[in-house]
């Protein structure tokens, strides 16, 4: 069984540990560098972990699995940010539950859609993605912390329900 909840500052340490590991573990997934956010001092990470819209995923025999962020910059659409599941919690439905969370989040803000974007080489992103109603979008981009690398937008309308 799978439980995401809200960050709360208590989990910094937690927010600090998995995000750090994803910039380590998969440079090419993610707009920032493990350089630039290995930096951040212990205020930093509390700020991140009490902002509105961050999630963690824990299972209850392994702890802290993975996280997620909701960031609303226009009304009606949220982006899906920082998603990463642990390697050791794949395949066990972390990431599923982490986007449902992101989506009743969005959909307490009136968002008629979710918006993500993900590197054009990450398959196993792009199908899980896919799995949870996604579609690839005509939008492109470099990706951020690598320009030789591409991005593309992908979207899942938030119908009452879903």
């Amino acid at each position: 069984m799978v439980l995401v909840r809200q960050t709360v500052a208590e989990d910094w340490q937690a927010l600090r540990d998995i995000r750090l590991l994803a910039l380590h573990e998969a440079p090419y997934a993610f707009g920032s560098t493990y350089a630039r956010e290995s930096a951040f001092d212990e205020a930093e990470w509390h700020r991140r972990a009490t902002r509105d819209g961050s999630f963690l995923a824990f299972l209850p025999e392994a702890g802290p699995a993975g996280l997620a962020g909701g960031f609303q910059e226009e009304p009606g659409v949220v982006d899906l940010v920082a998603m990463f599941v642990r390697p050791q919690a794949r395949g066990r439905g972390v990431g599923e539950a982490l986007i449902d969370a992101v989506a009743g989040w969005a959909r307490a803000r009136d968002a008629a859609s979710l918006h993500l974007w993900v590197t054009e080489t990450n398959s196993p992103a792009l199908r899980l993605y896919e799995r949870c109603g996604f579609t690839v979008t005509a939008e492109r981009q470099p990706l951020p912390s690598n320009p030789a690398l591409g991005e593309l937008g992908m979207t899942r309308p938030l119908i009452l329900g879903t």
